[in-house]
């Protein structure tokens, strides 16, 4: 289960509104889920992602919204993409309590270990915390990049590999919950930049550095990608992390390579398995090399590398 989440926060959606919420529904294939789930963080106050199948070919999204709110941006933002992909999802209503929606994600947020190093966990969960793992707690109310998808999953299993390299200058560009900046600051005991275009992004990963007990080595920004100014002033990285999509990737390539320092690595996710050969030729015109390519289901990883 993959959430995201609004500024609101999970106990002020239950007190003000809970007789006042509607929950949507749609179920489409892995590889419209990106367009769809947009569509749906644009206009509701939460929205989660769940498995249909074993195969992981389909999803189901759910979001939360107020009823009646913003029913003309949800209508032509679905009509919009309905039209670029040719699927006619039904969107199914049905109203809900937000408590009824926050046990549900907490039940699908068991710990997540990944890779040889990495536990996440729920704030929900009591039992103790797994030994010889790096730890990281996120809320499962309000946390999205839990690390069961396989983006986050593809993005700690790549930061193992390059473990080795120790980097001093870490960027998390897209950060989100801040679960890749937290695990780069854990691992190696480095100050972490974490950006985020869309603020309540910002303020989540700020508050689960505090709820780590990593606030000092977080700083949390908001910003518009390498246009960002605290970005520019502390560039040169040696390592970034970017899991976000397959289309800013592209457009931000050449930004992300003149900003890697030489012999640095950049962490890219977001990208669907068939979309890894278009995020992978741009960045090799920027004169970067691919190091791994690593797959979780039909999401891939890539870990490239600026040559000295």
């Amino acid at each position: 289960m993959k959430a995201k989440q609004s500024p609101i926060a999970p106990s002020h959606i239950g007190t003000r509104h809970a007789r006042m919420l509607e929950t949507l529904s749609i179920v489409v294939e892995e590889a419209h889920v990106p367009l769809f789930e947009q569509v749906l963080l644009g206009v509701c106050d939460t929205v989660g992602m769940f498995e249909e199948d074993d195969e992981q070919r389909y999803w189901r999204l759910e979001a939360v919204k107020e009823r009646g709110k913003n029913e003309d941006e949800l209508e032509n933002g679905l009509a919009l993409v309905r039209a670029m992909t040719g699927v006619e999802a039904p969107l199914l209503r049905r109203e809900t309590e937000a408590e009824g929606w926050l046990a549900r994600t907490q039940e699908a947020f068991p710990p997540q270990y990944v890779g040889r190093r990495f536990c996440i966990r729920g704030t929900h969960l009591k039992d103790k915390a797994a030994r010889n793992r790096l730890n990281i707690t996120l809320d499962a109310g309000i946390a999205f990049g839990s690390g069961e998808h396989g983006s986050t999953r593809g993005c700690l299993r790549a930061l193992e590999r390059i473990a080795y390299r120790k980097p001093q200058h870490i960027l998390d560009m897209g950060c989100g919950s801040g679960i890749l900046a937290m695990a780069a600051a854990r691992l190696f005991h480095r100050p972490v930049l974490a950006v985020d275009i869309e603020p309540w992004s910002v303020r989540v990963a700020a508050s689960n550095a505090r709820l780590n007990k990593l606030g000092p080595l977080l700083e949390c920004r908001f910003g518009n990608g390498w246009l960002t100014e605290s970005v520019r002033k502390k560039a040169p990285y040696d390592l970034v992390f970017a899991n976000i999509l397959a289309r800013p990737l592209c457009r931000m390539a050449k930004d992300l390579a003149y900003h890697l320092q030489k012999g640095g690595t950049a962490i890219l996710a977001g990208l669907l398995t068939t979309q890894a050969r278009m995020v992978l030729v741009a960045h090799q015109r920027q004169g970067l090399v691919l190091e791994h390519h690593l797959k979780e289901g039909a999401w891939s990883t890539l870990v490239l590398r600026k040559p000295f």
